[in-house]
C-alpha cells in the first residue's frame, strides 16, 4: 500500500485519533487501512469482530443502533484514544423488500436507527469535544442511490437522505468552531454486504432497478475507491471543504 504523506514527507494524519464504525469488513475495513497508513491511531467497531479487521487497529464490539450502544462506544473511544479527531460513520445497510408498501414498521425503525440515528447519537457524544478543541472532522457515509430511490430500498435511502440533510445542518453549526462535516456517497461497490443485498433484490423480482447493472465506468467500485474519498475529506487537503457530498459511483447515478 502506498504511504500517504504531506509535502514534508510526514504521514498526513500522524498524531490524529480516528474512530470508524463498521470497520470489520468491506468499505469500513478499507477506510481503517487508509487511515492507519496515513499515520492515524484508529479505533474501529462492529457488532462482532471478524478476521478482516485490519491489523494495527483497536477493535471494540458495539451496537450503535441504540443510545446505550453509542454511549458505550464513545466511552471506549475516550478510554482508548483519549479523544477523537476524525469520526467516520460507515456502519449501515438494509435488506430489500418487495416494494415501499411492503416494508414493516420495525424494518423502517431499524433502518432509521442504523443509518441515521446512530450517526446522530454518536455525533452528539463526540462532536462537543471537537468543538471545544476547535478542530475535527466528521465523515458520514451515505449512498449515491438517494436521488433515484429504488423502491425495494426506500427505507434505506430515506434514512440516508435524512443523514445528508442532517450533515449539512451540522456542518453549518460546527463550522465556526473549525469542525468540518462532509458526506461520501458510494455507488455499487463490491462488498460482502452489497453483494448479498443485490442477490436478494434480484430474487424479489421487484421490477427494474440497479440490481444487476454495471456502472458506466465499466466496473463495480472497490472498497478502496470509497476509502480514498474518505481519507481525502479527513485530511488537511480539504481544510476549506465542509457541508459537501462527494459522490463516488462510477457514473451510476447522474445528478443534474
Amino acid at each position: 500500500m502506498t504511504t500517504i504523506e504531506n509535502g514534508s514527507g510526514r504521514r498526513e494524519l500522524t498524531g490524529k485519533r480516528a474512530l470508524v464504525t463498521g470497520g470489520s469488513r468491506g468499505i469500513g475495513a478499507a477506510v481503517v487501512r487508509q487511515l492507519l497508513d496515513a499515520g492515524a491511531e484508529v479505533l474501529t467497531t462492529a457488532r462482532s469482530a471478524t478476521d478482516t479487521v485490519p491489523e494495527g487497529a483497536t477493535f471494540v464490539a458495539a451496537d450503535v443502533r441504540t443510545r446505550a450502544g453509542a454511549e458505550a462506544l464513545a466511552s471506549a473511544a475516550q478510554e482508548v484514544l483519549g479523544g477523537v479527531d476524525v469520526l467516520v460513520h460507515n456502519v449501515g445497510g438494509a435488506q430489500p423488500h418487495k416494494g415501499a408498501l411492503a416494508i414493516p414498521d420495525e424494518v423502517w425503525q431499524d433502518a432509521l436507527d442504523l443509518n441515521f440515528l446512530a450517526p446522530v447519537r454518536l455525533d452528539s457524544l463526540l462532536a462537543p469535544g471537537m468543538r471545544e478543541r476547535r478542530s475535527g472532522v466528521i465523515v458520514h457515509v451515505s449512498s449515491a442511490a438517494v436521488p433515484p430511490t429504488p423502491p425495494p430500498f426506500l427505507h434505506y435511502t430515506a434514512a440516508k437522505a435524512a443523514l445528508e440533510n442532517y450533515s449539512r445542518g451540522l456542518a453549518a453549526e460546527l463550522a465556526p468552531f473549525g469542525v468540518r462535516v462532509n458526506t461520501v456517497s458510494p455507488g455499487r461497490t463490491a462488498t460482502p454486504g452489497g453483494e448479498a443485498a443485490r442477490e436478494q433484490w434480484a430474487r424479489l423480482d421487484a421490477g427494474p432497478g440497479q440490481a444487476t447493472n454495471t456502472p458506466p465506468l465499466g466496473r463495480d467500485g472497490q472498497p478502496e475507491d470509497i476509502a480514498h474519498a474518505v481519507l481525502f475529506l479527513a485530511s488537511d487537503r480539504t481544510s476549506w471543504l465542509t457541508a459537501s457530498n462527494l459522490v463516488v459511483d462510477g457514473g451510476e447515478f447522474p445528478r443534474g
